[in-house]
């Protein structure tokens, strides 16, 4: 049997747009996002020979073939035409689930790297082509680091890394959210508030973290704000903290405060403990 282990990363939206929706059903996006250090861990167990399964420590993460681990092994080995002998994925998680993190598009991601670096079939960029077969956040998540992302989000530029005094304090209020149920509703009602990617662009380039912090938006929040209050609470909250700005990442329903100050992020999330069920204070990674 062999053992492969690694880390996922999630990630965060400082910037999400949706530009309007494809003849393909999906829709074209264009957003800033970045890794940050909560991590999951993964340990893959390949040639053992038993049927395929996947075990996650955190109650209600789907396991067996309704996974995205489960998907993306299948779809490595489907495209490499060949077979593990058996493969156990086991999966301990730390991202917040339902949050606009992309856990499970990490977790994923980390699968398909874990199996190429084993196996060693396929180019970065012929990764990214399969983790895009699995889901739309699985190419950045590959990606890492700050990304400019285009399309579905696997259109994928490098830009300059946040300052290294950048760390965030992540709040998961206590709800989720149907992301299909979500773009039915800005379809509907349009979209009501914009990010400047170009002026987050040159924020970055310029390693203007106040900026950055203005600059954060995302054009999913009104909506979610309207049903859940909660996260303009949980904004407000971040802000009196001394955020330099804060708001929704993804489709939700983390809402995350950017800090320019390790410690002032600390305090802001012990404040935020008292009153919400999940807060991590993290840092950006490359």
């Amino acid at each position: 049997m062999i053992t492969l282990q690694g880390g996922a990363c999630g990630k965060l939206n400082l910037t999400l747009d949706i530009l309007g929706q494809r003849a393909d059903g999906y829709h074209e996006l264009e957003m800033v996002m970045c890794s940050v250090d909560l991590c999951d861990r993964l340990t893959l167990s390949l040639e053992t020979g038993r049927p395929w399964s996947v075990v996650c420590d955190r109650p209600g993460i789907p396991d067996g073939a309704g996974n995205l681990c489960w998907k993306a092994a299948k779809a490595f080995f489907d495209a490499a035409g060949c077979s593990p002998n058996g493969i156990s994925i086991e999966i301990q998680k730390a991202i917040p689930a339902q949050a606009g993190m992309a856990g499970g598009s990490s977790d994923a991601a980390a699968v398909l790297r874990l199996l190429n670096d084993h196996y060693r079939c396929f180019t970065e960029i012929q990764l990214r082509s399969i983790g895009l077969t699995v889901g739309s956040d699985v190419p950045y998540c590959l990606f890492g680091g700050v990304a400019l992302a285009k399309g579905r989000g696997e259109v994928l530029s490098r830009l300059p890394d946040l300052p290294a005094e950048a760390c965030f304090v992540l709040v998961k209020p206590d709800f989720a959210i149907s992301t299909p149920a979500l773009f039915r509703t800005v379809d509907a009602v349009g979209v009501t508030a914009r990010p400047d990617n170009r002026a987050m662009e040159a924020a970055l380039a310029a390693g203007d973290l106040p900026a950055v912090g203005r600059l954060l938006e995302n054009a999913f929040e009104p909506t979610v704000s309207e049903a859940y209050p909660v996260v303009q609470d949980i904004r407000r909250a971040l802000l009196d903290c001394g955020a330099l700005g804060a708001r929704l990442t993804g489709t939700g329903s983390v809402v995350f405060g950017l800090f320019d100050d390790a410690q002032t992020a600390g305090r802001a999330a012990l404040a935020l403990q008292a009153g919400y069920p999940e807060v991590h204070a993290v840092r950006a990674v490359p």
